[in-house]
């Protein structure tokens, strides 16, 4: 619930999984999580009181979260990973392919990273990740993928890589290339069935890049998806800043008298 500009980092995420084609969203929450919730739900007092004052502009952003998707919610009653998170959706998500959104990665609606996943996982069938090349220095911080080229121009347009295996925060020295898993994955269902089976793993989470690591060594089809674009990370406070001044620089409706300010306080007003 991070505030970015005027609206909560998870309501991008969904904004995002909306504009993909998604309308049935599942939201794993946790402890003290209900302001989440009450969010995508409607506001009617509110929503009358904007229409007593003709506050129809206000009216229509209140009314937004509430349209995007049907949204679902489950309670991961204990925080063991994002491997369990996972599998707490498998109730609801049955024998179907679906996506899972890390709701601190956002990505610029500009670059449509779901969609191209999606497609691969149309094309190619299996689960799909999306990789993001790190400096070699900060690989140990994510999961990161073994990978090979995949034949064909389809394929090579689109970045497409086969993951061959998968290593969760690898010792330095010891990381297999410098392409890290960002929070972006496209998964067959066959992916529970791994994780009711899959241990406990780096500080006692079951993690979903071991299942994933499962799947890849046994011959399911895995690939990943290199994506260059516009990622910004609101799990980390330098990148959450950046965030919010790089969106509100590019929004039309506050960026150029934003802008304006910026570039005075940077010449003229930084300290020291």
């Amino acid at each position: 619930m991070l505030p970015v500009i005027d609206k909560p980092a998870i309501q991008y995420v969904i904004e995002e999984a909306s504009s993909s084609g998604i309308s049935d969203v599942l939201m794993i929450t946790g402890r003290n999580k209900r302001p989440v919730e009450d969010h995508f739900d409607r506001a009617y007092e509110l929503e009358d009181v904007l229409v007593e004052k003709g506050k129809l502009s206000a009216l229509e952003s209140v009314q937004a979260s509430s349209r995007l998707a049907d949204v679902h919610y489950v309670r991961q009653g204990q925080p063991l990973g994002l491997g369990h998170a996972v599998l707490c959706a498998k109730p609801h998500v049955g024998d179907q392919p679906f996506a899972v959104l890390l709701g601190d990665d956002l990505i610029d609606p500009r670059d449509r990273l779901l969609e191209v996943m999606m497609d691969v996982r149309q094309e190619l069938g299996g689960s799909v990740l999306a990789l993001m090349e790190v400096d070699p220095a900060q690989i140990h911080l994510y999961g990161c993928a073994s990978v090979q080229r995949v034949p064909g121009s389809w394929a090579e347009d689109r970045d497409v890589l086969e993951i061959l295996d998968l290593v969760e925060k690898p010792g330095i020295g010891a990381a297999p290339s410098n392409l890290a898993v960002i929070g972006r994955y496209v998964l067959d269902p066959e992916v529970f069935e791994v994780l009711q089976e899959t241990k406990p793993g780096r500080n006692g989470e079951i993690q979903l890049t071991d299942a994933l690591r499962v799947l890849a060594q046994r011959g399911s089809t895995v690939h990943g998806v290199v994506f260059s674009g516009r990622r910004y990370d609101t799990g980390n406070r330098e990148d959450y800043l950046r965030s919010i001044v790089q969106l509100a620089c590019e929004r039309p409706d506050i960026g150029p008298g934003f802008c304006a300010w910026l570039k005075e306080y940077v010449e003229n007003g930084l300290p020291g």
